[in-house]
Order: C-alpha cells, then sequence, then structure tokens
C-alpha cells in the first residue's frame, strides 16, 4: 500500500523462542524498510540478536536463562514442552513477573505510536489500553483462536478433536470448562488491571488476548481461513518468515553445510526446531538410523552441541546445530520436524513431505492440519523411535501423493507475503490515528 504514515515508531511485543520472535523480526525488517522505527520489545538474551541486524531493541522481563547454561534452559524447556502441564509451565514463567512486564512495557512504547502484541506478554494489552496507544494484537497459529467452527487438536486430549467436530454446541461446552480452569491461573492478570484502574475485561487467552482495532494472523491461509468466532477484523497475512540466528561474527551457513548438501543425493532433514531439541533424548540417534535402513541421507539440525551423537556419524550423515531453513528444506526429499509453527510454514514453503513429530501445545494442531492438507504425517514424540519413524517416512516418500501436495501448497505459500501484509496492516492502523 502507500505509505501514507511513515515515520512512526513502533512497538513489537513478544516472548518465548525464535518461533516467537522471527515472525515480528520478519515484520519489524519490513517496517524499517518503509521508513519505520520498529522496537523489539523481548527478553534480554535477543540484544545480541537484534543489534546484528540492526534493529532497537528494548528487555523486558522476565530475563530468560542464556544459551551458556545449557542444564538451565533444558530444565526450563523440559517443563514448557510437557504435553500435559506445558501451558501451565509457561503461565509459570511469565504471570508471577507479571508487573515487572508491564512496567518494562510501558517504558519501551515511550514515545511510541503503535503496540503490536504476541498472544503471551500479557501486559502489553494492559499498556495500550491505559495509554490510549493504538494497539494490534496477533496470533501466530490457529490454535489461538479456539474457534468452536474450527476446533484445535488439544495436546492433553486429541481425540477431543473428534468430540468437538460434532457440534459448535459440543466446542462451547468444551471451551466453558476452560474458561473455568483457566480464570484461576490468569488471576494476576485480573489483579493488576484492578489495580491499574482497567476493567476486568474478557479472558486474556480468549477474546482479551484481542484488540478491538485489528488481529493480525501471522500464517498462512492453507493452515486456517477466517471462522465465524473470529475477531471480525482479523486479517490472515501469510507467514512473515525470517530465519537467520544472528549470532555476532557467525556465518549464516555453516562451514561444510552446502558442500554435504552438493555431496550426494537430497537427504532427510531432521530438526526440533528451535525449543524442543532441548528435550531431544534419542531422537537424533533414533533419526540416523532410520534414515540408514531406508538408505537415505541425514542432515541433522541439532540446536546445541550437546545433542552431536558421542560415536563418529555414519557416511552420508551430517550434523550442524543451526542453519537456515530457507537454504536447507528445499534441497530435502523429506523434512522431519516438532510441529512448533514457524517451522511447519518453513516446513510448507519448502514444497516437501513432512513427518510432524508434535511435542505440547499448538505442535498437534499444526501437525493435524498439514496432514489434512495431504502433504505430511504425524508421529507423536512418545511413538517416535527408529522403526517407527523408518516406517512413517518409507510411507511418505513411496507414495507421491505426499510429494505432489506438497509441492502444491508451497506454491500458495510461496505466494503470500506475511511481513508485507502485516506491514500494510500496520500502515492502515497508523494512518486512521490522528497524531
Amino acid at each position: 500500500m502507500t505509505n501514507t504514515a511513515s515515520g512512526k515508531r513502533i512497538v513489537l511485543s513478544t516472548f518465548g523462542s525464535f518461533g516467537d520472535i522471527h515472525p515480528y523480526v520478519g515484520i519489524a525488517l519490513e517496517l524499517k524498510r518503509r521508513g519505520h522505527v520498529p522496537v523489539i520489545a523481548t527478553s534480554e538474551i535477543y540484544r545480541e540478536k537484534m543489534e546484528t541486524i540492526g534493529l532497537e531493541f528494548f528487555p523486558v522481563r522476565p530475563d530468560m536463562p542464556p544459551v551458556e547454561e545449557p542444564d538451565e534452559v533444558a530444565r526450563v524447556v523440559g517443563k514448557v514442552m510437557d504435553p500435559k502441564k506445558g501451558p501451565e509451565a509457561v503461565g509459570d514463567l511469565i504471570l508471577p513477573y507479571l508487573h515487572e512486564i508491564y512496567v518494562d512495557l510501558d517504558a519501551a512504547t515511550a514515545g511510541a505510536d503503535l503496540i503490536l502484541t504476541h498472544p503471551l506478554p500479557f501486559a502489553g494489552t494492559m499498556v495500550a489500553q491505559k495509554k490510549g496507544l493504538p494497539w494490534i494484537s496477533s496470533v501466530l497459529a490457529p490454535a489461538s483462536f479456539l474457534s468452536v467452527y474450527d476446533p484445535i487438536v488439544p495436546p492433553q486430549w486429541p481425540w477431543l478433536y473428534y468430540l468437538m467436530r460434532l457440534s459448535p454446541w459440543v466446542g462451547r461446552g468444551v471451551m466453558a470448562l476452560a474458561t473455568v480452569k483457566l480464570e484461576k491461573m490468569t488471576k494476576p492478570v485480573y489483579d493488576l488491571r484492578a489495580e491499574l484502574g482497567l476493567p476486568r475485561g474478557e479472558q486474556p487467552l480468549f477474546k482479551g488476548q484481542h484488540s478491538p482495532k485489528k488481529v493480525l494472523a501471522l500464517f498462512s491461509k492453507v493452515m486456517a481461513e477466517p471462522q465465524p468466532d473470529w475477531p471480525p477484523h482479523t486479517v490472515v497475512t501469510g507467514f512473515p518468515f525470517y530465519d537467520r540466528r544472528d549470532f555476532c561474527g557467525e556465518t549464516q551457513t555453516p562451514d561444510g553445510l552446502l558442500e554435504f548438501l552438493d555431496g550426494g543425493p537430497p537427504p532427510i532433514v531432521f530438526t526440533l526446531g528451535s525449543s524442543a531439541f532441548w528435550v531431544a533424548r534419542e531422537f537424533y540417534r533414533d533419526s540416523i538410523t532410520a534414515a540408514q535402513r531406508l538408505g537415505r541421507r541425514a542432515l541433522l539440525l541439532i540446536g546445541h552441541s550437546r545433542n552431536m551423537p558421542s560415536s563418529p556419524l555414519p557416511d552420508g550423515v551430517a550434523a550442524f546445530e543451526y542453519a537456515p531453513y530457507s537454504e536447507v528444506l528445499p534441497r530435502a526429499c523429506a523434512v522431519v520436524h516438532q510441529g512448533g509453527v514457524g517451522t511447519t510454514g518453513q516446513g510448507l514453503r519448502s514444497g516437501k513431505p513432512v513427518l510432524i513429530v508434535p511435542h505440547a501445545h499448538d505442535q498437534f494442531d499444526n501437525a493435524a492440519r498439514v496432514a489434512r492438507l495431504g502433504c505430511g504425517r504425524v508421529l507423536p514424540r512418545p511413538r517416535y523411535n527408529a522403526e517407527s519413524a523408518m516406517r512413517e517416512l518409507r510411507t511418505l516418500l513411496d507414495d507421491r501423493s505426499y510429494s505432489e501436495s506438497a509441492a502444491k501448497v508451497a506454491e500458495l505459500v510461496r505466494a503470500e507475503h506475511g511481513a508485507r501484509v502485516a506491514a500494510d496492516e500496520v500502515e492502515r492502523v497508523l494512518s486512521s490515528v490522528r497524531f
């Protein structure tokens, strides 16, 4: 769109792993290209990343353990990746620090013209309402809408999806029960709102997370189309892709990666995204065995050196801590990943069939949506081993329908421009505001 509101200061508030950070980096870089001043407001551990790519950064508590403390990171992620108790573990990371988050975001938005919020740092909603600041909310995955017309696959009870599909009335009953449980969990949000003199508002994990002005669904339309119970001003933007690690002094493409890719047939790429690799356990060892039994090469993206197999890698297998997905996934014959929405988007864009190994949270729902598209299969983490992985991958590679569907879906995903559409919507909101 034509830029009619140039040079505005826009705070992007987010929290979590690269999957939670990278979409906002993609949007911020597009806003910067248009002459705005984007500010990424998130955990201190991302300061170096933002400075490396030239984005303004503002630290927001709580401080997360740095990668230099791998045992502590693994302890935290282990709790978060529990399929049943993971949501409570995420709440434990944020809710005890809600007042500090509010103070930090209040400072981050000094002189700001607009705030764009991630679903989790609940204080962004309060800062916007308290200041009367133009506010756009966003979600990263369809599961965040909790639609009764397009029900999610809950990680705690995947079977519940089939029950909710029977009727929206069943879904409403399930949502009512979930609300009762969540009210106690999110009490600190209501307490802080009362302290600030704000009305109680809607349930913070349901309607309360959404801006009345604009909601950005930062995923592809192949994942989900707007439903009657989505906020009416929702725009599905497409995935705002970004996939660089951005450590100071680090080359973006690891030494030896391209040589491996060029040195033989397309490999199976095995990855656990940007957080589940901390709880990999035997995933990479089993993956090597599965690939060898299939007679396929394997590229392991292990996340951290702690996941490097202790014995020498067999011929046809290579391992790297990190590589940009946009460079490696299109050169795979198949991709195995954990189902985080960022990795899911990259997998869909690659045009390659995928085996998704969901661990927790929205990963089960993302996996189910990919399976319904016909370009992937699902194998929950507790059932993943060398034998089951080999069996699923053989089906994925031998049945051409998966590759054909993946290629068709990739065309649709590549035609979307998530960061560009999101920036357009930000500018539309800015253009409607009198400064």
